[in-house]
């Protein structure tokens, strides 16, 4: 039996130690904060309070595996809805059940808030990705790409899906990475782009039941100091590791392992993402979700009814991606209490109740971008939604770089004890 480091405790973490455990491996989990997680994580409140505003969609298969693994019913602890983008006083784009090119075309042609102009220039566009397999020039920002769609359609569809997907804004986001979040969600199969939305605080879908599950082989408020070929963990030898920690954290402990990748991990910019929570007893939003539409003075993108999904009643979750420009301003509370307060009804005026800023929420993800691999050195991997691949900085993205980490690192450990056992060591960089 192998042992195996894993270095970092969020969804990718989670991933490769369950991945691991269950093909054999024998495990050791260590994560720096005093709970596992990672981003998509509760904080203290009564009920807790979400690090952010998460979005799952039904075409996140391995995530729902992943749940359902450890105990947890998806259906239970996620509300299932049908992609809607509801705007404030309109219906807005609402795809209807089937099969996901038909449901496609029907919810756009019912899309009446846009002139039939619009609609069928949309349908012309994504009928031009689909022929083209969903690619594109790697240089092309979504801006880019869409720049001869309708303005309606881009302001009421794809900047807010761009943004909400890919937490870059339109301008600066990869055109490739954007269609293939489209062909996986909106194209893949039936229910593929329906909304999953939490009603339990983030820390249950999965950080929870983790902990519970792992027991004894997880180390909390345990930050890795060190890494040493063959392989050490702060001097605790292992058959092999896997770095499923951010990728800043990942950098700094390969510099001397493999600097060339350490170098490419550093590199990343990072996009902030702010969530502002309000208070309004005894008020509730017409749809669990509403889509909001961005300007100067209208930081957020989406409004979140947490009374909806079996939260608080009254809290609203007011989201907004892409929030580098109003980290530099010095925050945006008032700035979306003041959008709160012009766009939705209240039966009592809201408060700003609480805000969280994660200035590293996901890296940016622009045209072009050299992401580091996954593979770093014999029996050192790396896993996190940064790793090099098709996909944004998603939930999903993460765990399937955790199982991708697991199945390489595994398959080396075990190469690796046999050969110390036989007096070979076979995982020196």
């Amino acid at each position: 039996m192998s042992h195996v480091a894993i270095v970092g405790g969020g969804w990718a973490g989670i991933a490769a130690a369950v991945a691991l455990a269950d093909a054999g491996h024998d495990i050791t989990v260590f994560e720096m904060a005093p709970q596992l997680g990672g981003r998509a994580r509760s904080v203290a409140g009564e009920p807790p309070y979400d690090n952010g505003q998460h979005i799952l969609i039904g075409a996140y298969r391995d995530s729902l595996a992943l749940m359902r693994r450890l105990g947890i019913d998806p259906n239970a602890v996620l509300k299932r809805l049908p992609l809607a983008l509801p705007y404030p006083g309109e219906p807005g784009l609402q795809l209807p059940p089937g099969p996901p090119l038909i449901a496609f075309a029907r919810g756009v042609l019912a899309q009446h808030g846009w002139p039939l102009s619009a609609r069928l220039g949309l349908l012309t566009a994504a009928g031009g990705w689909l022929a083209r397999g969903f690619r594109c020039d790697t240089r092309l920002s979504v801006a880019e790409l869409c720049a001869r769609l309708p303005a309606a359609v881009k302001r009421d569809l794809i900047e807010p899906l761009c943004v909400a997907a890919l937490n870059t804004p339109a301008p600066q986001a990869s055109a490739q990475v954007f269609l293939r979040v489209l062909k996986d969600a909106l194209f893949s199969g039936a229910g593929s782009a329906d909304l999953l939305l939490p009603r339990r605080p983030l820390s249950e879908l999965l950080a929870g039941p983790a902990t519970a599950w792992l027991g004894e082989r997880l180390r909390l408020a345990s930050r890795v100091q060190k890494i040493e070929p063959c392989w050490r963990v702060d001097g605790e030898a292992f058959d092999g590791v896997v770095l499923a920690c951010t990728s800043v954290e990942a950098a700094r402990l390969t510099a001397d392992i493999a600097p060339a990748w350490s170098a490419t991990a550093g590199a990343l910019g990072f996009e902030p993402i702010i969530t502002v929570y309000l208070s309004s007893p005894g008020s509730a939003l017409p749809a669990p979700m509403l889509a909001l539409r961005e300007g100067p003075d209208a930081p957020a993108q989406f409004v979140f009814d947490h009374g909806a999904l079996g939260g608080a009643p009254g809290r609203f979750a007011f989201v907004v991606s892409g929030a580098a420009a109003w980290v530099k301003r010095g925050g945006c509370a008032e700035a979306v209490l003041a959008q709160a307060q012009r766009e939705l009804s209240w039966a009592t005026p809201p408060v700003i109740d609480k805000v969280l800023t994660e200035k590293r929420a996901t890296f940016a993800c622009t045209p072009g971008l050299a992401r580091a691999p996954a593979r770093i050195a014999p029996g050192l991997w790396a896993a996190g939604d940064y790793i090099a691949g098709p996909y944004p900085a998603t939930l999903e993205g993460a765990v399937r770089a955790g199982l991708a980490a697991a199945q390489g690192v595994g398959a080396e450990a075990g190469m690796a004890a046999k050969g110390a056992a036989s007096g070979s060591p076979t995982n020196t960089p």
